[in-house]
C-alpha cells in the first residue's frame, strides 16, 4: 500500500474532528514483534510507533541491555533490513520517570530520570510519556504522592527533555508529550477477582490542571502546547488469568470528558488481548492511543510453541536430527533466573510460565540457550516442506493463509503471521483496515 506519513498531532486533529482514528503504540523490544509491525505497516499505510519503557531501554541499558540511543540505532537497522523508510516511524519513551529508582531518595532518582529523558530526546524520540507520580524512599510512605508534587516533577522532566532537544539544533521535530498515569505494576494487574475502577473525572481535571500550572510555572509553556494526550485508565486489563474487558457504558463519562481540551486525547495502556470490536470503540471513545506489548510476544510464544510441534511429528523419529527442544529450553531459562516471573506465579508453577496472559517468557528469548534452540528449531523445519496436514492440525489460521496463497509456508513467514493476527485488530480499530471474519 502507498504510505502517507500520519503525524500524532493529525490523530489529535482527526479525533476532534468527530473522526474515529487512532494508532497502535508497539511497546516490545522483541525483534520478530517489531518486523511483524514493519511488515504491518507496509501492507496497511498506517503510522508506526514503538516504544521502549523505563525498565527495557535506559542509560544503565534496562533489561534488554540497550541505551535510548542504543535502542533508536536498534530500530533504525530493523527498519534498513526490512526496506522500511525510517521517517515514517516514531521512537517513544513508555513512563520516562524514577520509577526504576524507586528505592533511593527523590533528589537522586529524578536525578537519574532527567538523565533518561533527556538521553531518549537526544536519541530521537518523538514521543515521550512523563510520568512521576510513583513515591521515592524519602516520600511519605503512609500518604499518597501528593497531586502538585507529582506535577513539579513532571514539568522538571520536561524541562530536560526540552533542554536536550534544544542541544540537538532543529534535527528532527520537537518531541510531544504524554502525561498522566493509570496503571498497576508493569506486567498486568495482580488479582483475580474485583471490580478495575475507571478514571474519575474530577480526577483527569485535575490532574490536567495541575500539569499545566507546573508546566506554565517553570516557563514551559511551548512544551505545554506539545503535550497530546492523558494516559487514564478505560476499565482494561489483564493478569495471569484474567481479563478486563472494554465496557463502553462504564467509560462514558469519561469519554465525554476530553471534549472540554481542544488539544488532548487519550491514551490506553495494557489494552492487550481486548477483541478487535472493543478496540474499535475505544478509539471511537477517544482512546486513541493503544499500547499493546505483552499479547504480541505471546502470540510469538504460541507460533513457536506450535512449530515446536510440529518439529516433534515431523522430525520425533528421525535419529539424524536433533531436536530444537525449545519449549524446555525456555522453561529452563526461566528456572534458572527467576526475577522476572517469581513475583507473578506461585513458584514452580508451570502452567503460568508458559501459558500466562502476563507472558513473564518475554523476557528469556534472548537468552543464549533459547536462541539457540528457536535456531535449531527454523532450521529444522526449514530443510523439507511441512505437510500441510500438520498445520492445519497445530496452525490452522496460517494453513488457510498458506492455501490461500497469502503466505509463505515458512516458520518465519509463520511466526511474523502469528504476531500480525494481532496487530490486525488494531490496525482495523484505528482505521486502516476493514475487519476480517
Amino acid at each position: 500500500m502507498s504510505r502517507q506519513l500520519i503525524t500524532l498531532q493529525e490523530i489529535v486533529a482527526a479525533q476532534k474532528r468527530g473522526e474515529p482514528l487512532g494508532i497502535t503504540s508497539v511497546c516490545s523490544a522483541h525483534p520478530w514483534v517489531i518486523e511483524a509491525a514493519l511488515l504491518n505497516a507496509q501492507s496497511t499505510g498506517e503510522p508506526l510507533l514503538i516504544e521502549s519503557t523505563c525498565n527495557q531501554v535506559n542509560q544503565f541499558g534496562g533489561y534488554t541491555g540497550r541505551t535510548p540511543a542504543q535502542f533508536a540505532a536498534y530500530l533504525a537497522e530493523i527498519a534498513a533490513k526490512m526496506g522500511f523508510p525510517l521517517e515514517h516511524v516514531t521512537v517513544g519513551g513508555d513512563h520516562l520517570g524514577p520509577s526504576p529508582w524507586q528505592g533511593e531518595p527523590a533528589a537522586e532518582a529524578m536525578a537519574k530520570a532527567r538523565r533518561l529523558v533527556h538521553d531518549c530526546v537526544a536519541a530521537g524520540y518523538g514521543k515521550i510519556h512523563l510520568d512521576a507520580s510513583m513515591k521515592c524512599a524519602d516520600d511519605d510512605p503512609k500518604r499518597p504522592l501528593a497531586l502538585d508534587i507529582a506535577a513539579a516533577r513532571t514539568a522538571d522532566l520536561a524541562a530536560a527533555a526540552e533542554a536536550a532537544y534544544a542541544a540537538t539544533n532543529g534535527l528532527w521535530q520537537p518531541p510531544r508529550y504524554v502525561i498522566g498515569t493509570e496503571v498497576p505494576v508493569p506486567g498486568g494487574f495482580q488479582e483475580r477477582e474485583g471490580a478495575l475502577a475507571v478514571t474519575n473525572t474530577a480526577d483527569l481535571a485535575q490532574t490536567i490542571e495541575a500539569t499545566r500550572h507546573a508546566f506554565l510555572q517553570r516557563g514551559l509553556d511551548a512544551a505545554w502546547e506539545r503535550v497530546l494526550a492523558v494516559v487514564v485508565q478505560p476499565g482494561v486489563e489483564y493478569g495471569d488469568e484474567t481479563l478486563f474487558a472494554y465496557k463502553r457504558e462504564k467509560a462514558a463519562e469519561l469519554s465525554a470528558a476530553i471534549g472540554r481540551y481542544d488539544r488532548l486525547i487519550y491514551e490506553a495502556h495494557s489494552t492487550d488481548y481486548q477483541t478487535a470490536a472493543a478496540l474499535k470503540q475505544m478509539v471511537e471513545d477517544h482512546f486513541a492511543i493503544l499500547k499493546v506489548g505483552p499479547a504480541l510476544t505471546f502470540a510469538f510464544r504460541e507460533g513457536v510453541f506450535a512449530l515446536a510441534a510440529v518439529e516433534e511429528e515431523l522430525l520425533g523419529q528421525d535419529a539424524g536430527v536433533e531436536l530444537s527442544r525449545v519449549r524446555q529450553a525456555l522453561d529452563e531459562a526461566m528456572l534458572a533466573n527467576p526475577v522476572y516471573w517469581q513475583n507473578y506465579y506461585p513458584a514452580g508453577f508451570k502452567l503460568a510460565r508458559e501459558f500466562s496472559y502476563s507472558d513473564r517468557s518475554r523476557y528469556y528469548w534472548p537468552v543464549a540457550q533459547v536462541q539457540e534452540a528457536l535456531s535449531r528449531l527454523l532450521d529444522n523445519l526449514s530443510s523439507r516442506p511441512i505437510p500441510l496436514t500438520l498445520l492445519s492440525q497445530y496452525l490452522p489460521v496460517q494453513y488457510q493463509a498458506i492455501r490461500g496463497g497469502r503466505l509463505a509456508s515458512t516458520p518465519q513467514a509463520i511466526l511474523h503471521h502469528k504476531v500480525r493476527g494481532v496487530l490486525a485488530g488494531y490496525a482495523y480499530a484505528c482505521g486502516y483496515r476493514e475487519r476480517e471474519e
